[in-house]
């Protein structure tokens, strides 16, 4: 739980809300709740973290950041 009155504890999700509600959601809202639940899907699979540019990643979409991260890390992992 956050503490009261500390704005910055859920500030990650109100962005992604944010990005969410001004670049996927249509003016008029969905139909249904399935279509609702399947264009956010698609939202957050196929654009936010495959294709959008974030900021915090130096520009780069989340998914391609993560493979950098794993192709450039040395380390190694020992399962005895």
């Amino acid at each position: 739980m956050s503490r009261r009155g500390n704005c910055w504890d859920n500030s990650p999700m109100e962005r992604f809300f944010r990005s969410l509600k001004n670049e996927w959601m249509p003016v008029v809202g969905y139909v249904s709740f399935s279509e609702a639940a399947h264009a956010i899907t698609d939202y957050i699979v196929g654009y936010y973290s495959a294709l959008r540019p974030h900021e915090y990643n130096g520009g780069l979409p989340p998914n391609e950041s993560e493979n950098r991260y794993w192709k450039n890390s040395n380390s190694v992992v020992s399962v005895c």
